[in-house]
């Protein structure tokens, strides 16, 4: 039985979802010269579903490639990618305040899907989960988006919006996986982690 995997994520939620579930885990971040953001570009009518979980594969590919640049011990390594989606506009990470706040308004008063994919893999053997879970906002004045972002919570997140912070605020209903909606989906996690030799 394996002892502990790799975390291919700075996300330090998805490190918190892994602790939940009593995984001994091992950061194995980007070298300085990847270019990690460049797998996250969505090609041209792409939908989320497909999108989500390309990136999460490409991810997994350039970690294991990563592993064995390394010389690392063998594990199975973990990755992940959130998106969130309305219809089948994706929405990524934003640019700026002023992206973030757009963003914030297109949600505002609606509901939009938060997709996560998760792989797990090794240089023999892969296994994916997809998990799907609807988010509805309440309706956001102008006031309360600016408020929202000066706050500085929605830089880094997929959608502007972290679900476990101030959002929660204007968040009237949830359905679905509330860690997949954090990044990690962790009863799809338990199930590809147990088929893989750990007791969870």
């Amino acid at each position: 039985m394996p002892d502990f995997i790799y975390l291919a994520s700075q996300s330090p939620r998805r490190r918190q979802l892994l602790e939940q579930l009593g995984v001994r885990h091992e950061l194995l971040l980007p070298d300085e010269n990847e270019d990690a953001e460049s797998l996250e570009v969505v090609l041209p009518g792409e939908s989320p579903t497909a999108y989500v979980q390309r990136v999460t594969q490409l991810k997994l590919d350039a970690s294991l490639a990563r592993l064995r640049r390394r010389g690392l011990p063998p594990a199975p390594v973990l990755c992940s990618d959130t998106t969130v989606a309305l219809g089948r506009t994706i929405f990524g990470k934003p640019a700026d305040a002023g992206d973030a706040a757009r963003m914030l308004g297109q949600l505002a008063g609606r509901t939009h899907r938060v997709l996560t994919a998760v792989a797990v893999g090794t240089a023999r053997r892969c296994e994916r989960a997809l998990s799907v879970s609807r988010v509805t906002f309440a309706d956001m004045s102008r006031q309360q988006i600016s408020r929202y972002v000066v706050s500085g919570e929605p830089m880094g997140k997929a959608g502007a919006y972290a679900v476990q912070g101030r959002a929660a605020t204007y968040i009237s209903h949830i359905a679905g996986s509330y860690s997949g909606i954090m990044g990690l989906p962790v009863y799809e996690t338990a199930q590809l982690l147990s088929s893989f030799g750990f007791k969870i």
